[in-house]
């Protein structure tokens, strides 16, 4: 599949059996297997190259079959523009990272250019991050007339970094006015066609919303941090410092410092429900988030609503995770065959150059195997079904408003794409 006929998948409609609203997504499973197994193989050929077919591909048949009060969306971005605006961000980049990396090489002022580098690349993140969405905006397109951002970069990266400064402080309870704020500097910026945007989510109503999930999280980290307090490290420190043998480390720690091998305990077993409280509960907060979000956009005289229900995210979850436990049970077959296979056919690694070499290029293709089999997977399971859910169970009040909607904007650059691509910090 390539970028002309990704789009032409709308023509073939899909599951819409939990359709609520005027929102459709009419997009079928096995084509976006297809056009995401097919871009995986392409990007290991392409050694990474093709991801801007791949990118341009997505969006094509995403957008081509989500419909809207019986409309769908375009796509009218292109892979060479992408890859133009990647070339030209590597270009203003790669001196900065220069300019960074003579400076860090000074023992004197090392620490703090560390720091600047590091506020500096956050800051050009999150401008990436807004010139990017506006690129995107500017190739959507919906009853001939195209979306467009307006507003500063400079000015929404500030606002990101001061966020993240909010919920570090408070322990991540400040993320709800965050995304508030966000996302109300964000859809103010916002106009399909004529139409400004806005948005009247609560981050107040969001924290109500969450606050079990946070506790839930939150409550165990604080405990398991709690228990590394109350160890003597200094005395620990000591303890290891007469040297000796593992055992009998160990006996003197038993001994002199009991209250560690407590403390560790605790810090294990809480770090642990953490975590997998963490795991389980993720798509109760994308839905909680995704939800308050959609319910919180507004156009002129047009209401946006969501029904999206927590146990079909869940399920589509569940789904990811088994096609991810047959992958994990293919690839273990695989890795053992490959490598009784250079046993074979060369030795062990110790006696044959050969053997060392093919077990090396072996274990770097299943890595790389792996790595994008598993990106497969997630996309074409968990956030193909999200996308679907979340479109069908959204509904715009008044659509009959769209009728009087004129055109007004220019495309954007694609600079911010390519800008966002090279530090990682791109999406769809």
């Amino acid at each position: 599949m390539t970028s002309s006929d990704a789009g032409s998948l709308a023509a073939a409609p899909g599951p819409v059996d939990q359709q609520r609203g005027n929102v459709r997504f009419l997009g079928r499973d096995r084509p976006y297997w297809r056009l995401l197994a097919r871009g995986a193989v392409l990007l290991m050929l392409t050694l990474g190259i093709y991801r801007f077919w791949l990118i341009t591909d997505t969006r094509r048949f995403l957008w081509a079959n989500t419909e809207i009060d019986g409309e769908s969306l375009e796509y009218s971005g292109t892979a060479l523009e992408i890859l133009l605006g990647f070339l030209v961000a590597i270009a203003i980049l790669v001196p900065l990272y220069i300019v960074f990396f003579l400076a860090a090489l000074d023992v004197g002022t090392a620490g703090l250019m560390t720091i600047i580098a590091i506020v500096a690349l956050a800051l050009i993140g999150q401008y990436a991050i807004w010139r990017a969405r506006s690129y995107r905006l500017t190739r959507t397109v919906f009853r001939g007339l195209r979306f467009r951002q307006t507003g500063s970069g400079v000015h929404y990266a500030v606002c990101v970094i001061f966020w993240w400064a909010m919920m570090a402080i408070t322990l991540g309870l400040a993320y709800p006015f965050a995304q508030a704020s966000l996302e109300r500097f964000k859809l103010g910026h916002t106009h399909y066609g004529n139409l400004a945007g806005q948005f009247e989510g609560s981050g107040f109503r969001l924290l109500l919303r969450g606050l079990p999930l946070w506790f839930a999280v939150t409550a165990p980290t604080l405990i398991a941090l709690s228990a590394l307090l109350t160890v003597d490290w200094a005395g620990i420190g000591r303890i290891m410092q007469r040297g000796g043998t593992t055992g009998d480390i160990l006996e003197r720690i038993a001994i002199q410092a009991p209250e560690f091998y407590g403390a560790i305990g605790l810090f294990v077993v809480a770090i642990g429900f953490a975590v997998c409280a963490a795991i389980i509960l993720f798509p109760a907060f994308q839905t909680i988030v995704m939800r308050w979000w959609i319910s919180g956009i507004r156009f002129p005289g047009i209401d946006v609503s969501s029904q999206l229900r927590m146990f079909d995210v869940y399920k589509a979850y569940l789904r990811f995770i088994g096609y991810l436990l047959i992958f994990a049970l293919a690839m273990i077959v695989v890795t053992f065959v490959t490598f009784a296979l250079i046993g074979s056919l060369f030795g062990s690694s110790a006696e044959s150059k050969f053997a060392e070499m093919f077990t090396i290029l072996a274990m770097v293709g299943l890595y790389v195997v792996s790595a994008l089999g598993l990106s497969t997977i997630y996309q074409a399971t968990a956030k193909l079904s999200v996308w679907r859910l979340t479109a069908q169970s959204s509904d715009l009040s008044n659509a009959s408003m769209l009728d009087h909607v004129t055109a007004a904007g220019t495309a954007g650059s694609p600079l911010g794409e390519g800008l966002a691509d090279a530090l990682n910090v791109g999406g769809l």
